[in-house]
């Protein structure tokens, strides 16, 4: 399930956005954060599992007819790239009228969420 980010899951948030290589400094981590805060087209979501533990985090920046997926990460227990097309899933379920692309970082995992579920 997503959940938009909320500054009570700032430090869940972090400590996800501390998993990306890019951002292994505080600073950074905070720098992104901003950054999200800081115009209504981006936005940061977290993703729980099952268990209704967080266990993901995607940010994205939505434009006229698509979304793009700046980034998204998982914790270390649930790394399997099933927990990512869910995420993507839910994604375009969240944005049905936008389609999914990626950045460079981003683009491999858009490429196989289109290939499994056919977009």
């Amino acid at each position: 399930m997503l959940l938009k980010y909320r500054s009570d899951y700032e430090k869940v948030a972090m400590g996800l956005l501390s998993l990306i290589p890019d951002f292994k400094d505080i600073h950074q981590v905070t720098a992104e954060l901003e950054w999200y805060k800081q115009a209504d087209s981006r936005e940061l979501f977290l993703y729980k599992d099952e268990d209704n533990d967080i266990i993901g985090i995607a940010g994205v920046e939505q434009k006229t007819n698509f979304l793009i997926l700046r980034l998204i990460a998982l914790a270390p227990q649930a790394r399997q790239q099933a927990n990512s097309l869910k995420m993507l899933d839910e994604l375009n379920r969240a944005f049905p009228e936008n389609r999914i692309m990626g950045t460079l970082e981003t683009t491999a995992i858009v490429e196989k969420w289109e290939k499994q579920y056919g977009r």
